[in-house]
């Protein structure tokens, strides 16, 4: 193939079906990825008509050893594959003792596993081409936590955490990694996360062609880390300062004075 390829999960919807026609009026070729044949395959027929590029779907559930292996082979012997939007992501919201133990595994399947196999897989060809995209998508709850989002806290915390370590990690290889951090977005996720969108403040919620959009301007700019809905950049950079400094204050090798014994 001659384009470029954007490799999408969870493209059949949402934020990941945003992401497909943006990347696509860039002029990539896609290859999008979840689980809903019909849906991929009326968007990529959609997409193909409106910008002309090559779009391949591959039906895969990634919360399984055959979906992720599927998705894993693409992305390790496509030498064209440039971005990956790690995208695909499952919420159950509800406190923990309330819940089935295999809501908390299958959030932690889609939202860390596959997320960092498919970044194992595309990595190596990236690195050897010195060029490459990888683009995240966290939540502002892995920032923070409600008394219904342990699990899902936990899991996108794992995301920031895993983001920003590999940024340091490829700094001078000419591969980036940007990881987003939407607040409320006007998506699917909700109909099945225990909290009904039509429950939020619709004042508090964006919609989600406004969030992809920011996010790739954020990514046009050169950042890192993108809370597309904070309007403060100096917030954002406090934060950072202040998780840096709070780090830096634990290499001491001594007991806090408060805990000492009196």
């Amino acid at each position: 193939m001659s384009k470029q390829i954007a490799v999408i999960t969870g493209a059949s919807s949402g934020i990941g079906e945003v992401y497909a026609d943006r990347l696509a009026r860039r002029g990539y070729d896609l290859v999008l990825v979840a689980r809903r044949a019909e849906r991929l395959q009326a968007l990529a027929a959609r997409l193909t008509g409106a910008h002309g590029v090559r779009v391949d779907t591959l039906v895969a559930d990634l919360e399984t050893e055959q979906g992720l292996a599927r998705v894993e082979q693409v992305l390790a012997s496509g030498p064209a594959v440039s971005i990956l939007v790690n995208n695909a992501g499952l919420a159950r919201l509800a406190p923990l003792q309330a819940s089935p133990v295999q809501d908390s595994l299958s959030q932690i399947a889609l939202n860390i596993t596959a997320l960092t196999r498919l970044t194992h897989a595309a990595l190596p060809g990236m690195i050897s081409r010195k060029e490459g995209v990888i683009i995240n998508i966290a939540s502002v709850l892995g920032l923070h936590t409600l008394p219904f989002s342990a699990v899902y806290s936990g899991t996108k915390a794992f995301v920031v955490a895993f983001s920003r370590g590999l940024q340091q990690e490829l700094a001078d290889t000419g591969v980036k990694v940007q990881v987003v951090l939407p607040a409320a977005t006007a998506t699917e996720v909700w109909d099945n996360s225990g909290v009904p969108l039509a429950a939020l403040d619709p004042a508090t919620v964006m919609q989600t062609g406004d969030m992809v959009d920011a996010a790739l301007r954020a990514l046009d700019q050169g950042e890192q880390l993108t809370l597309p809905s904070v309007a403060d950049a100096e917030a954002i950079e406090r934060f950072e300062t202040a998780r840096v400094a709070l780090f830096d204050a634990s290499q001491t090798g001594k007991v806090a004075p408060r805990l000492l014994p009196h």
